[in-house]
């Protein structure tokens, strides 16, 4: 049965099923095959999968960042980030990344933010002189900071597997996320001394206060978002719909370019996007338990248990695994599958849960920029008009420095523990 399971779900893989469909089907062959399963079990084990508070806090998350893009953030924080970094070599690619920074803190999601600012920033740098497989890669790269630094999506799922705390989760993401900007921006600026990209003009002081004053009210945003969790004021899900309100309140009345006929719009793109979500939770709950019931997570286990005395080895171990698990599969389906397991053993290795949380979100994120089911390469790469073959001429450098966060992130818990511990306590 195990065979079949894994087998039926690898077979659709390679056949570019959606990652959903290959899971929920797999999980029928073997209902079917076998005939040892109910129906209604499986039908349970979906229901139960989204029946779970913390998941609450999915939608409102995503509402909010569509309510932000609508309402024009996007431009003021690119203005914002031209101002402040568009006169370093290659200051396009700058400002995309500090835009991406800032996104961030809004959408919870690498792929709405490599979408919101590709669509403005790609044509602008292709405008620009920029190749247009680097303006791809630079944009698809800098939205991996998109579920880390909060609020983020994927912390969100994760905490609620792990029985971890999201609020700590947020707060654990900032400094790491902080931390792949900059290196993203060290790398881009070594490209583009070497390769003699452009600069924008120096923006005066004047004109940086303009430029921060139209965009303070998304700055405010992840404030309000953190701040009211670690203040007790309000749980994720309650910080979720307060952030959506915002977003709604400041597109509406502060910057006063949405209009009540955009709603319905916004909304129905906001409940597809969190139904697929929601999909591919629902879909990887019976798989999840067909995993547990065939006693897989305890064959894993015993399989890493000998590592357990060596943390470090562990570590590589489980991050060759996700780098590789990643290319085949969406990161939420991919947490539902593999979490559970993979909590027990790290915890008797002496591994931090919410440091393992922002070490598996970053490992999803690499995913995002890997073939043949990168997500965010085919957004990008549609917004330049290029091929994904071209786009992955140009992702080496990139790549490798997001490699080179991983390893920190990895084997540096302080940059993922310290801001939690100072803000909120040992936990």
């Amino acid at each position: 049965m195990t065979l079949l399971l894994v087998g039926s779900f690898c077979l659709f893989l390679l056949l570019n099923t959606p990652i959903a469909f290959a899971i929920a089907i797999s999980a029928l062959i073997v209902q079917f095959a076998t005939g040892v399963i109910s129906p209604q079990i499986l039908l349970q084990r979906m229901v139960a999968g989204i029946d779970f508070f913390p998941l609450q806090a999915i939608p409102f998350f995503i509402l909010a960042g569509s309510l932000m893009n609508a309402g024009g953030i996007t431009t003021r924080l690119v203005a914002l980030s031209r101002a402040l970094v568009g006169h370093i070599q290659g200051g396009l690619a700058h400002v995309t990344i500090i835009s991406n920074m800032f996104m961030a803190g809004i959408s919870g999601s690498g792929t709405a933010d490599a979408a919101a600012t590709g669509a403005v920033l790609i044509p602008a740098m292709i405008r620009a002189g920029y190749p247009a497989r680097f303006a791809a890669v630079v944009t698809a790269s800098a939205a991996t900071m998109g579920p880390i630094i909060p609020p983020s999506i994927l912390f969100v799922v994760y905490g609620s597997l792990a029985d971890v705390s999201i609020g700590r989760l947020f707060v654990a993401g900032v400094v790491p996320g902080v931390l792949i900007g900059l290196l993203l921006m060290g790398c881009t600026y070594l490209l583009a001394k070497r390769r003699g990209y452009r600069k924008e003009p120096r923006a005066t002081v004047r004109e940086f206060l303009v430029r921060l004053w139209e965009a303070w009210p998304a700055l405010v945003m992840p404030l309000i978002i953190v701040g009211g969790i670690l203040l007790g004021i309000f749980t994720p899900t309650e910080a979720g719909a307060t952030a959506a309100v915002y977003a709604w309140l400041v597109g509406m009345f502060v910057f006063r370019e949405l209009r009540w006929g955009d709603l319905p719009l916004i909304l129905h793109r906001a409940v597809l996007s969190t139904a697929t979500v929601m999909f591919i939770i629902a879909a990887a709950s019976p798989f999840a338990w067909m995993v547990a019931w065939q006693q897989i997570p305890q064959r894993m286990a015993e399989q890493l248990i000998g590592w357990i005395g060596k943390p470090w080895l562990l570590l590589v171990v489980v991050n060759v695994f996700l780098l590789i698990l990643g290319c085949f599969m969406e990161g939420t389906a991919i947490a539902i599958i593999l979490v559970p397991i993979l909590i027990p053993v790290l915890a008797r290795a002496g591994i931090n849960p919410v440091h393992f949380g922002v070490v598996f979100t970053l490992n999803m994120m690499i995913g995002t920029l890997t073939p043949p089911v990168g997500v965010q390469i085919y957004v990008t790469s549609a917004i330049a008009g290029i091929s994904v073959t071209e786009f992955s001429r140009e992702l080496g450098p990139f790549l490798m420095i997001l490699l080179v966060a991983l390893v920190l992130v990895t084997y540096v818990p302080a940059v993922s523990l310290f801001l939690p511990k100072l803000l909120m306590g040992a936990g």
